[in-house]
């Protein structure tokens, strides 16, 4: 094997990352974030509010959250060039900014400049079944032990962090917003406004009806009346029995309900009980449908020495066949998916900051790169030019970084164009050409 002789140039212009022309195109083009950062802005510092996001939202779609990540960009003019930075900031003003940005309220508009990025680039929103479009609400712990943040608190994993709760849309996982929270505060704290957050931002995207999947930790009466008094809204809702009588239940399932045997030594009784719910004079149906597993041996043919009784339950208004309910309950399982992408493809499971506040804004610039990464992925990683993958209905949004946004790249300047030249073995130029072009159209 011959050696090779490494050398670096002093003249010409290479990058590593080409695909942030691609996330530049989203962030000044598709969404209002530069209007909404103006109306935000305080003092008359050189750096302006939105180069302060622009550079920090470069770095979340690198995958880096770390403030001082920022320090080997400066000089990088591919990386200013392609998310139309003015003055990139120093890791020590990057840090100082977002917690100004973040003590002044400016979280709640990063959310709302996403939303308008999804309208503008016109997302498509997957239903599942009977054209319901899942909503999909859950919380993530997010370990940070060992720190003394603002807010770290025991997390129900049993380790500190933070329990941030997030609501995501459609089978693709459209992202509306994740709430930063103290790692200690129940799911159910405060849970109302940001459903119906969720809710009127679901609206803006799709006019088909919701199915709104939540877990035990929300089995609470006022979520399920205000479920069901919003238009448009089916809701399916895991059922906490909160000390029922285990015995009595599977009683009352084996004696009235539909009772299957899948193996020798173990039944399943299911059992739909109606709980219509009075609203101010107006009747809203509502069923408990609840599942009573009885097993007398394992399923080597092993016998127990007692019976293992397993009692489960959901909420919901669907006019479907129990078994279909479950069903689509069980798909709720696929938003774990989406949180691991922010904690680990998008290196968000430390957060930066000492601050609860500047780590709230944090979160909120996570949402927005998540959607990018993902808006990008369906529109190149799933087409004639993307590169050879296994069929997939979304891409990760570690595959979008390693496929689109880590291409190798040489920036070339002539006249007043920039040109941007990749390798004639780039696999994934065909698929970028594609993305960029319908993000920025020739004239």
């Amino acid at each position: 094997m011959k050696r090779f002789i490494l050398e670096q140039s002093s003249e010409e212009l290479y990058t590593s990352h080409s695909g942030l022309a691609l996330v530049g195109a989203c962030i000044n083009r598709y969404s209002d974030l530069s209007r909404r950062a103006g109306r935000q802005s305080r003092g008359t510092e050189q750096i302006s509010d939105i180069d302060i996001l622009r550079s920090y939202l470069g770095l979340l779609s690198l995958g880096k959250s770390d403030f001082q990540a920022i320090s080997a960009m400066q000089g990088d003019d591919y990386f200013k060039h392609a998310l139309a930075i003015g003055r990139l900031p120093s890791a020590e003003s990057l840090r100082q900014r977002l917690d100004a940005a973040g003590a002044t309220g400016l979280t709640p508009q990063v959310f709302r400049a996403s939303h308008t990025m999804l309208k503008q680039l016109g997302v498509k929103v997957s239903g599942c079944a009977q054209g319901l479009v899942p909503l999909d609400v859950d919380v993530f712990p997010q370990d940070n032990s060992n720190t003394s943040k603002e807010g770290v608190g025991r997390t129900y994993k049993n380790f500190d962090g933070y329990a941030p709760i997030a609501a995501y849309l459609g089978l693709e996982g459209w992202c509306l917003e994740v709430e930063l929270r103290p790692g200690s505060q129940h799911a159910q704290h405060e849970f109302g406004p940001f459903l119906q957050r969720a809710l009127k931002a679901a609206r803006s995207l799709t006019d088909q009806e919701c199915l709104v999947r939540l877990d035990s930790a929300h089995d609470a009466e006022k979520n399920r009346k205000l479920l069901a008094t919003t238009e448009k809204v089916r809701f399916i809702i895991k059922w906490n029995p909160r000390g029922s009588s285990v015995l009595s239940w599977r009683e009352r399932v084996f004696d009235e309900g539909a009772i299957s045997t899948p193996r020798p030594g173990k039944r399943v009784g299911l059992l739909v009980v109606d709980e219509a719910m009075e609203i101010k004079g107006v009747s809203y149906p509502c069923q408990l449908i609840v599942r009573v597993t009885e097993r007398t041996s394992d399923r080597n043919g092993q016998m127990l020495l007692t019976p293992h009784i397993t009692l489960e339950g959901w909420w919901t208004n669907l006019d479907m066949a129990p078994e279909e309910v479950i069903g689509l309950y069980r798909e709720h399982a696929t938003s774990e998916q989406f949180h691991s992408e922010f904690k680990t493809d998008l290196d968000l499971e430390r957060l930066p900051s000492g601050k609860f506040a500047t780590n709230a804004l944090v979160m909120a610039l996570g949402c927005l790169t998540y959607n990018i990464l993902r808006a990008i992925g369906q529109m190149g990683l799933l087409g004639q030019f993307s590169p050879i993958r296994h069929p997939a209905r979304r891409r990760r949004i570690r595959t979008v970084m390693q496929e689109l946004i880590y291409l190798a790249g040489r920036l070339l300047s002539r006249g007043r164009r920039l040109i941007v030249r990749f390798s004639r073995h780039c696999p994934g130029f065909l698929a970028f050409e594609e993305v960029y072009g319908q993000l920025v159209p020739a004239r």
